[in-house]
């Protein structure tokens, strides 16, 4: 191996070929269950760079997995623990090429960091709309790599719906320039769409072209109470009739997520749920706190749902049809408690309450995930019967319900119970929780994997969940464009 690391060290330069030291940024994933073993960690600076890199790796017969920000919560950009796997860090291809105002699109390398991205389309007066919570270190190419969803997807789709163009170095060590920006280009196979959420098995993203849209004049939040999922859905129908197109965000939170943010950040100030126990039990004598905030009142809710609402007129127009919307919610019952945030500053504050509950999980312990879709308008009963289920099954185990209920997406996961070892859980528990809630995502529909992907973790669930035609389709082009598996093996399917 001592010839390709010298290959690769002429290729990219001696300093960004990682082989001694301590390469756990690198082998050790976002969860921290998994840890495996590099041959080396090498660090393109430029695409001719990557597609050396992977003939060089092609040629000496080793496997490759690239990687961005090493956010993803699936094991798909790790190396397994062989010592035979090169890992590709696309850090430092981080450039914003260019920014067409004509064109509303931009062109980016596959290392930039979301948020870097964000805020170069804000420098020149555009909304970049993809937005999540892990995007201060997750990279462009990670979330079409994964597709990555987030918290807009209601209004502008995942990461997919918003990339027009890509440039992708092949198995072969072949550059596909597809960086066009075009709207429309009807001349035959789209296979920008096959790289999207292939999680780096076909090919490497090494740049994007991604539309940008208008900022908005206004972006007003929302934060209500609702007696049930099956009112959060009526609030969600009730919101698409009010807002149309302006509702960018509809994030739906249940009691307990919120109590564990409660329990281990209590500097949050969470609205309506002071009086609620760490149990998610309304506490006896207590009342919800005032202040500087808007007026709470109302019984507590079951869930809470936080709403965006983006207008291109004015904050008075968007706030006059968010508290319509509100004013109408509450006649019908599905809301209990509302409130809007008088400015960005609260805007945030809510924000960061809802971004917060998978950091306020992994202080609670170890736990089992899960990111799931389902039809919005299946997604109440798919509650009732899930949550029976794993009740009955697993006596004491919390629920853990949050996430985009806007497009259907929750993070349904589950915790131990409050006196119970969440490692152990973990260990012992996860099989048959995992075989309950993806039986049940079936039975109603959906799919195991909404924006998180297959990677490693749900490989073999996969094989269960998917039809075996379209298990055959993706086999073939798996094959068809990296017939040797060089190209993140192990992940999405097995060989």
């Amino acid at each position: 191996m001592e010839k390709l690391l010298n290959d690769l060290r002429a290729i990219v330069g001696a300093p960004h070929v990682l082989a001694d030291g301590d390469l756990s940024a690198f082998e050790l994933d976002w969860r921290k269950r998994s840890r495996g073993k590099a041959l080396a960690v090498v660090r393109p600076g430029n695409t001719a760079e990557v597609a050396a890199a992977v003939k060089a790796c092609a040629a000496a017969g080793i496997s490759l997995v690239p990687q961005g920000g090493n956010t993803g919560l699936v094991g798909g950009s790790i190396p397994d623990d062989t010592g035979r796997q090169v890992v590709m860090s696309l850090q430092r291809m981080n450039a914003v090429r260019a920014l067409d105002k004509a064109n509303l699109t931009v062109t980016v390398e596959a290392g930039c960091i979301l948020q870097t991205l964000q805020e170069a389309a804000e420098k020149a007066g555009f909304l970049f709309p993809l937005s999540l919570a892990a995007e201060g270190s997750c990279t462009l190419g990670g979330n079409l790599g994964s597709n990555a969803g987030g918290t807009q997807v209601v209004r502008y789709g995942n990461a997919r719906d918003l990339c027009l163009g890509l440039e992708v170095v092949t198995a072969q060590g072949e550059v596909w320039e597809g960086l066009s920006g075009l709207r429309k280009d009807n001349t035959g196979y789209d296979l920008r769409d096959l790289f999207i959420g292939s999680e780096g098995t076909l090919g490497i993203i090494t740049a994007a072209t991604m539309k940008l849209y208008p900022m908005p004049a206004a972006q007003l939040t929302a934060w209500a109470a609702v007696p049930s999922m099956e009112d959060a859905v009526t609030l969600l129908g009730l919101a698409h009739r009010h807002l149309g197109a302006g509702l960018t965000g509809f994030e739906v939170m249940g009691q307990f997520a919120l109590s564990l943010v409660a329990k281990h950040f209590p500097q949050q100030r969470i609205p309506f749920t002071d009086n609620v126990s760490a149990q998610g039990r309304p506490k006896p004598d207590t009342a919800p706190s005032g202040g500087s905030e808007p007026h709470e009142v109302g019984s507590v809710g079951a869930y809470f749902v936080l709403l965006e609402n983006s207008d291109h007129e004015s904050e008075s127009h968007a706030r006059e049809q968010f508290e319509r919307l509100l004013e109408t919610a509450m006649e019908e019952g599905c809301v209990t408690d509302a409130v809007v945030a008088e400015n960005l500053q609260q805007a945030h504050q809510l924000w960061h309450i809802r971004e917060s509950i998978p950091l306020a999980q992994a202080e609670e312990g170890l736990n089992i995930k899960h990111d799931i879709s389902v039809a919005v308008s299946r997604i109440p009963e798919f509650v009732r019967v899930t949550d029976e289920l794993l009740a009955q099954a697993i006596p004491g185990m919390r629920l853990v319900n949050f996430g985009h209920l806007g497009d259907g997406n929750l993070h349904y996961n589950v915790q131990a119970p409050a006196d119970g070892d969440p490692a152990a859980f973990l260990r012992e528990q996860e099989e048959r929780v995992n075989t309950l809630v993806y039986d049940s995502v079936q039975a109603f529909g959906g799919s195991i994997s909404a924006e998180h992907g297959v990677g490693s973790l749900k490989v073999g669930k996969l094989e269960k969940h998917k039809s075996p035609v379209a298990l055959g389709m993706m086999r073939a082009i798996k094959q068809a464009l990296d017939p040797d598996n060089r190209m993140n093996p192990g992940r999405v399917l097995r060989r």
